[in-house]
């Protein structure tokens, strides 16, 4: 049965870690899914209710590595409420300490290219909520994905430029504040506020 979830988990993971992450999931007794496309995050984790036990999902569309990172992530959470239940913080001490330990099997077997594992060491330092919160990581993460052909992050894009959502929306982008760009709909004329990674495509005025 283990041999059949390795299987499995070798086209989302690099290979050589799916056999532990296939353990942790008969050792946790985790009802492992992979998941639909979710904009908002990458994963979540469910702990045991109403006669269930332990839940993960994670996104299928994501790329090897950052498929990894969140389903120890979410493994961590899992962890951490087996230990203190609702006492501990979502993304207290405890989880952040757990986050760390899961980590380290997967260093240990040159999982991760350089430029991932040094990004990664440096977010363990103090892990966010989320791999989608912190923008190191992230672009880290999704240099390795398979970008469709033209599309560039919001912060490559010029200011006064126009560009284009996957959805036909179109935006001129204007001054950056703080973390994320104002930009202002063509259409509506109203200003949203963009994050520097969001994937767009240029287009003529």
């Amino acid at each position: 049965m283990i041999d059949k979830k390795v299987e499995i988990l070798s086209k989302y993971v690099p290979a050589a870690a799916a056999p532990l992450i296939a353990k942790w999931i008969d050792f946790y007794k985790v009802d492992f899914k992979i998941s639909r496309s979710r904009n908002s995050k990458f994963g979540d984790y469910m702990p045991p209710q109403r006669g269930y036990g332990h839940k993960i999902s994670v996104n299928y569309n994501l790329n090897v590595y950052a498929f990894l990172v969140t389903t120890v992530h979410e493994f961590a959470h899992l962890v951490t409420w087996n230990d203190l239940k609702h006492l501990a913080k979502p993304h207290g001490v405890e989880w952040k300490n757990n986050f760390k330990k899961m980590m380290q099997p997967f260093f240990e077997l040159n999982i991760f290219p350089n430029d991932i594992k040094f990004t990664v060491v440096n977010y363990l330092e103090n892990p966010a909520a989320s791999s989608c919160s912190d923008i190191n990581l992230y672009k880290a993460l999704r240099s390795y994905d398979e970008k469709p052909a033209g599309a560039l992050n919001v912060e490559q894009v010029l200011e006064n430029q126009f560009f284009t959502m996957k959805n036909g929306r179109t935006f001129k982008k204007l001054e950056k504040i703080r973390k994320r760009y104002r930009c202002i709909e063509v259409k509506s004329g109203l200003i949203y506020l963009f994050s520097p990674i969001a994937e767009v495509y240029l287009t003529e005025n």
